[in-house]
């Protein structure tokens, strides 16, 4: 049985037999129309690969442009708050050397008096506690920065002590926080060490605090607690819970919060990309889980479970 094309352009399935009386009978079949849909079928099926494709590509560069804009914020909020430091040091150094220079004056012209001496000593002390202080507060702030920025570019493994890099993302997260009255709780076990992605777990963290500063405590006046609560229930596994006490999602939403382009924030600024990336980045990079409890008014749980120390 072969297939043959005429110089017309049809199409013939030709079928070959021999009878019992030992006659040759060739059968032959049109199969243009057929061959005709098999073609339209495979070119149809070519195109909604490439149409697959295409949007794949394009919602992987939304997902990169999401991820470069809350770097950007990041960015942006960790200058202006370590501005703030810096300029009371500054103010300090500056009131510390018109006194250093008056002083010399006094000494040099022979007018230096014992109260002279005294008020400069108490000056100097303070604005040496303020110089002190301040520096140190910006120091923490660029090395928390620098370190949360840096691993949410990479995808670098290492060992890191999970409840002090937890602190590190709120304090790089604190121009945010610093903008409302919620606070954040965190509850982990002390020298907790684990082996794994600490940029994507950053960013997991980054994501679901902005998505609850944008939606859990929309038209809410009274302070929000947000709680992170990280426990070992076996070993080699991590479970991280992050729960609000904001207003909840609705019953009809919860199914589809990590899909991609969800929101309920169409048209005031939401993407419908953060909680998409949070599932992706817990189930593709930190090889976990990622679960989600929630009820009208009794605020939102995610549940994130992930190995202490990365497959792959």
């Amino acid at each position: 049985m072969i297939e043959i094309r005429t110089t017309a352009g049809e199409w013939f399935l030709v079928h070959e037999r021999v009878t019992p009386s030992g006659d040759l009978v060739v059968v032959r079949t049109n199969i243009t129309a057929r061959r005709r849909m098999e073609d339209e079928l495979r070119r149809a099926k070519e195109e909604a690969e490439r149409a697959l494709a295409d949007l794949r590509g394009a919602q992987a560069n939304l997902i990169l442009a999401e991820k470069m804009a809350s770097l950007g914020s990041l960015v942006a909020g960790m200058s202006h708050e370590i501005s703030t430091p810096l300029g009371i040091g500054v103010s300090a150094a500056s009131h510390l050397s018109e006194e250093v220079e008056q002083l010399t004056n006094n000494f040099r012209d022979g007018q230096l008096k014992r109260s002279d001496l005294e008020d400069f000593l108490e000056t100097a002390t303070e604005a040496t506690r303020i110089m002190q202080g301040n520096l140190t507060r910006a120091a923490r702030l660029i090395q928390a920065f620098k370190q949360v920025s840096v691993d949410q570019t990479t995808d670098e493994v290492r060992n890191f002590g999970l409840g002090e890099y937890l602190q590190e993302i709120m304090l790089s997260l604190a121009p945010a926080m610093r903008r409302t009255a919620h606070r954040v709780e965190i509850d982990c076990p002390s020298h907790l060490v684990i082996r794994n992605r600490p940029g994507a777990l950053g960013q997991i963290v980054t994501n679901l605090l902005m998505n609850t500063l944008q939606h859990a405590y929309d038209g809410r006046a009274e302070p929000g607690i947000i709680h992170i609560a990280v426990t070992v229930p076996r070993e080699g596994r991590v479970v991280l819970e992050f729960r609000d006490d904001g207003k909840g999602i609705a019953a009809d939403d919860l199914p589809r919060v990590f899909d991609p382009f969800f929101t309920t924030k169409r048209g005031t600024g939401g993407t419908g990309l953060g909680l998409h990336i949070v599932y992706n980045l817990v189930s593709q990079v930190l090889g976990g889980t990622i679960a989600v409890s929630s009820r009208p008014g009794e605020g939102t749980r995610f549940t994130i479970s992930f190995p202490q120390t990365a497959v792959s």
